[in-house]
């Protein structure tokens, strides 16, 4: 195999990615207790960042965690990917209102157990709105705003229920069209968006009597925890990493690195020495890794697994041509690097992937192996056409030959007398003169000690026949 591509591999395998950066309190209780703050829009990077911080909780088997909410809302499918992930934590599970939590913020506020509230703090105005041409947002119109509205209500009133909170209040901050009425007083009317304060929110109504949302009001997160007679408790912060966004483009990209990472590594095994397709190749598929890691779906086992792959693919090409066994063991483990690097598992799930993990890796793919075929079948008539052939195929200052002394070396070896030095299946090795040469047959089983003569070449390798 070749040492530069070797030296890329070991790269590779030395990717590495900000992790989530917690502060702890040193650990004088049994309990722990994880802090996940959401303070800024609901956008596709908070999504990296919730969850790897619930994967984290879960590994250290949390007992607690607790959303830190400051947010003006956001997109309604982030929010409902959110909710889902907070869902899978199987402890108590508590939202802090620090300061507001408009729109979507109110949303993943009915997906925890328990919602208090800081002094002065807003929660509510959850009505759908779309993004304006121009910036900002406005307003949905008739049916739409109905079907939008209806929808999102459901949605919010399903969570509502399932973790004890009224679902008419949740109906409310929806629709203007629910009339919230509780102990003969409207607390909201008919044509309004319910937004409640931190004491209207922890009013009692019924009987018996009942928080209207809020368990109560705390003036801070130390306050929160003795509420929650966890004061004693193990505290871990998870804090942005700065990389959120980043893996947000990246993720997005992926058919397209997928693409320039087979390519590069097919260019790179069909022409001599090690160069830039190797490079680009093994640092496209590098950046896919990379994009799952931040988006907390992939490990670092699974980059090994990759290098394992292509290492085994390599000696199948390089040093046992012909025995299958290497090739479609290397290939299997790249396939399965490549879809397990998307496929979103939680600490305690099943070994085995569930079909709907595995349909966004699956379909990433299958674009990905179709672009790669038309790539490869043009750059195969297109590249070896131009200027720039020379330069790619061509090795560094390790003094390694160009394509044209290559081909000119094959032209000297045909005719010349060999002997096998290992098993030809068709594939295998013969000494001629002092240098060992990669050989293939041309089809016949010849043993181990027998003499071939070289007849031809495919591609860098020798064809040659018993002498």
């Amino acid at each position: 195999m070749k040492r530069g591509l070797l030296l890329m591999l070991m790269v590779l395998g030395g990717l590495s990615a900000p992790s989530v950066s917690v502060a702890a309190v040193p650990e004088t209780g049994s309990k722990k207790v994880y802090v996940l703050p959401i303070r800024e829009d609901i956008m596709p990077p908070l999504t990296y960042l919730v969850r790897r911080g619930v994967k984290e909780a879960m590994e250290a088997k949390a007992d607690v965690l607790v959303i830190d909410m400051e947010t003006n809302g956001g997109r309604v499918d982030v929010t409902e990917e959110i909710i889902g992930i907070i869902g899978k934590f199987p402890g108590q599970t508590v939202t802090f209102v620090n300061k507001k939590a408009f729109s979507a913020g109110a949303f993943i506020s009915f997906a925890t157990k328990k919602i208090y509230m800081a002094p002065q703090s807003v929660i509510g105005a959850a009505a759908p709105v779309m993004a304006s041409p121009t910036g900002g947002a406005q307003e949905i119109g008739g049916t739409m705003e109905l079907k939008a509205s209806s929808a999102i209500s459901a949605l919010v009133r399903a969570n509502a229920e399932k973790n004890g909170h009224n679902p008419a209040v949740a109906d409310a901050m929806v629709k203007k069209t629910s009339e919230l009425k509780l102990d003969n007083q409207v607390i909201n009317e008919k044509g309004q968006i319910l937004t409640l304060t931190d004491q209207e929110a922890a009013r009692n109504y019924g009987t018996p009597a009942r928080p209207l949302l809020s368990a109560g009001t705390v003036e801070n997160l130390e306050a929160l925890l003795k509420q929650l007679e966890l004061s004693a408790a193990q505290v871990k912060r998870v804090e942005p990493s700065g990389v959120e966004r980043l893996g947000t483009w990246i993720n997005t990209i992926a058919p397209i690195l997928l693409i320039i990472g087979i390519a590069g590594i097919y260019i790179e095994f069909k022409t001599p020495g090690f160069g830039l397709p190797g490079i680009v190749g093994v640092t496209a598929f590098a950046i896919y890794f990379f994009g799952g890691y931040i988006a907390g779906l992939t490990g670092l086992e699974w980059v090994a697994v990759f290098i394992v792959g292509l290492a085994l693919l390599a000696l199948e090409l390089f040093f046992f041509p012909g025995t299958l066994v290497l090739g479609l063991t290397g290939f299997s483990l790249i396939f399965l690097s490549l879809v397990m690097a998307l496929v979103d598992r939680y600490p305690g799930a099943p070994t085995l992937p569930t079909l709907p993990q595995l349909q966004l890796p699956l379909n990433q793919l299958a674009l990905a192996g179709i672009g790669s075929i038309v790539a490869i079948l043009l750059l195969s008539r297109w590249l070896p056409k131009t200027a720039l052939y020379p330069a790619l195929v061509s090795q560094g200052v390790s003094g390694a030959q160009t394509q044209q002394t290559i081909a000119d070396q094959q032209q000297k070896r045909l005719g010349q007398i060999g002997v096998t030095v290992s098993l030809l299946r068709p594939g295998g090795k013969a000494q001629f003169g002092d240098d060992i040469l990669d050989v293939v047959s041309e089809g016949n089983l010849i043993e181990k000690g027998c003499k071939v003569r070289v007849v031809g070449s495919s591609g860098h390798v020798a064809v040659v026949e018993a002498a």
